[in-house]
């Protein structure tokens, strides 16, 4: 997703989707340490971007604040889907699309980004659509911004006609 868009893509998730979980941990050689491991079923995530940097709130108290020294890229949205006898479905990355009618519906998706050498996950309950943006390296590499709930298959019908004309 493009980075410029992050915070309006957080919003978008928060107001319109159901939060299932968060998660934030230090990356890399820093160890991993988790710093939030949050249930959020019947709570509220919420944020506010200022100067100082990204403030997250569960229920109004501050849980975790990152500075936005070290932001490198942007968010993306993975799904977490099974097939129908129990396996996982491994993501392909690039060529996967959202909407593909061979994958099961996603049980779960997840908003995760990189922040101040931490790894942050937000975990939404079913799926969070997505539709096409622009092209960062055609024909290859997609750019996806957050949609609102809706019509799934008028999701789908917008993203074959969006790929066709581009």
């Amino acid at each position: 997703m493009p980075k410029e868009l992050d915070f309006e893509n957080l919003s978008v998730c928060l107001d319109n989707y159901e939060t299932d979980f968060l998660y934030i941990r230090l990356v890399g050689s820093m160890g991993g340490t988790v710093k939030v491991n949050e249930n959020l079923e019947n709570r509220t995530l919420d944020f506010k971007k200022v100067s100082s940097g990204l403030h997250l709130f569960i229920d109004s108290n501050e849980v975790f604040h990152f500075p936005l020294k070290d932001y490198q890229k942007g968010f993306s949205l993975a799904y977490e889907r099974f097939f129908e006898d129990g396996r996982m479905h491994i993501p392909g990355g690039i060529a996967d699309e959202p909407y593909n009618e061979n994958l099961p519906e996603p049980s779960r998706s997840y908003l995760r980004t990189v922040l101040d050498n931490h790894l942050m996950e937000i975990f939404f309950k079913g799926r969070v659509n997505l539709k096409f943006h622009s092209w960062w390296n055609k024909p290859y590499w997609k750019y996806w911004v957050i949609d609102k709930p809706g019509n799934i298959q008028e999701a789908i019908l917008k993203q074959q006609i969006e790929y066709i004309e581009e």
